[in-house]
């Protein structure tokens, strides 16, 4: 059987972590061999970037700042963990991806979206997942989801996040049938 690369995403509070581990989970039962990573995370680079993008509030970032540091954890942590279990034979299960970035500074932040993609192309290699699973869901109803400490991007507020929701929906469907939405709520 061929490895797989999925990721999973969506607002802000839509339930990936629950997907993540129940696909994890599944792939196990299975039998079949399977690494869970986190996009941004991952790697020592990974976390590191990923503590000061959602929760060192104190250290201010400009929206093309903020999206060169996702890509650059997101580089590190194909090169160090996606690659290397993909050859080996195992699935992979990814909380957020490329598309994530998209969305969350283009469509929702101000930059081009279509810059985004190219940047993404070369700090992936051109690696996109095998299937993205899009967990959609009316962001009023994900926001009263989230709890306890808010990070940088959830402390964004609804509009925000209505933003984030609409470019999903738009900018997934470059993917194609590599793309599935799903019913969140």
């Amino acid at each position: 059987m061929k490895a797989f690369f999925v990721s999973i995403d969506g607002v802000d509070g839509c339930g990936k972590s629950t997907q993540i581990e129940l696909l994890t989970r599944w792939f196990e039962q299975l039998g079949q061999p399977v690494v869970s990573v986190r996009d941004p995370g991952g790697t020592r680079l990974g976390e590191s970037l990923r503590e000061i993008l959602l929760q060192r509030v104190e250290i201010p970032l400009s929206v093309t700042s903020e999206m060169l540091m996702y890509m650059a954890s997101r580089s590190q942590l194909v090169e160090e963990l996606v690659v290397p279990a993909l050859t080996a034979g195992q699935h992979v299960v990814s909380d957020r991806y490329l598309l994530a970035n998209v969305v969350y500074q283009g469509s929702a932040g101000g930059l081009d979206p279509e810059v985004i993609w190219q940047v993404g192309a070369i700090a992936t290699r051109n690696r996109l997942p095998d299937l993205t699973i899009l967990l959609d869901i009316d962001p009023h109803v994900a926001y009263q989801r989230l709890q306890g400490n808010l990070d940088r991007m959830e402390k964004r507020g609804l509009e925000y996040m209505r933003k984030v929701r609409e470019g999903f929906l738009v900018e997934g469907k470059r993917l194609g049938e590599r793309l599935v939405v799903v019913n969140a709520s």
